[in-house]
């Protein structure tokens, strides 16, 4: 298990930046640092993570299906897609390129957290995370963006509102724009981490359909979704599963969507 091999939890994306998350490299992601922990030392081996993610080393790795990531229920296996954005390469830059090098479709992503402002996810840039640590320290997730000079990757001590009652991997598949969609071994953005928001619209497994249904992209961008009627499947931070229901009150969901904020509720699919 990891926590107990490491002492702390995977980074959700593991970045290098200046101290205020400015000028970023993206490196690994959740996905790949767990690789040896579901039997995929071999998969591990191949990836350099002394190399950005975008690396042509990397690339071979970042192309391979997982069956493990992938939920049986998803329309799309095995294409390879190329991802609408991607992160700064090969240059540290807060740049925001189209999408160039294909990647391997998934279903899963990680918890970053609560959003405490439309324009900043946990998930995002390392400057994003940056301004967030200002606001509300309390509502990042379990799994969010780290970098060598800002956020580091959380303890279980630091999970204070208790594991069982914090998300940490859940569904993430839309039948619409797969460019924005989920890809494993992309360690940029919101391609392999997602946010808790107070609107349902995050739920929803159609991308094009969220974008018509809000104001801010972010909400689609970073939202769940699954092809299973009804629910949406979660993993908490103490390794339990459990189902979502699309008709979750929103207020419990953003809070189990937090590590220390305070809010301990029942589970959502209850």
């Amino acid at each position: 298990m990891f926590t107990m091999s490491q002492v702390f939890f995977p980074s959700g994306h593991k970045c290098t930046a200046d101290a205020t998350g400015h000028n970023s490299l993206y490196f690994s992601n959740v996905f790949i640092q767990i690789l040896p922990y579901i039997e995929q030392q071999a998969l591990y081996s191949r990836y350099d993570d002394t190399l950005p993610n975008y690396h042509a080393n990397n690339m071979p790795v970042n192309q391979t299906f997982m069956p493990a990531y992938t939920c049986p229920a998803e329309l799309i296996k095995k294409i390879l897609v190329i991802p609408e954005t991607e992160g700064p390469f090969p240059n540290p830059s807060d740049a925001n390129p189209a999408g160039t090098r294909p990647f391997m479709p998934s279903t899963y992503k990680g918890m970053a957290g609560v959003s405490p402002d439309t324009a900043n996810v946990w998930g995002g840039y390392p400057y994003e995370v940056f301004a967030n640590m200002q606001a509300n320290a309390g509502w990042r997730g379990i799994l969010h963006t780290d970098w060598n000079n800002g956020t580091r990757p959380e303890r279980i001590a630091n999970i204070t509102d208790g594991t069982s009652n914090t998300l940490m991997f859940g569904e993430r598949s839309t039948k619409t724009h797969r460019t924005r969609g989920t890809f494993w071994a992309n360690g940029f953005n919101l391609y392999s981490l997602s946010n808790a928001e107070n609107k349902s619209v995050i739920l929803l497994n159609d991308y094009d359909l969220c974008v018509s249904k809000t104001n801010n992209s972010n909400d689609c961008k970073y939202g769940w979704g699954s092809f299973h009627p009804g629910i949406i499947n979660f993993a908490y931070g103490d390794g339990s599963l459990r189902p979502v229901k699309l008709s979750t009150d929103m207020t419990v969901f953003t809070a189990q969507g937090t590590i220390g904020n305070g809010e301990i509720f029942a589970s959502t699919g209850d």
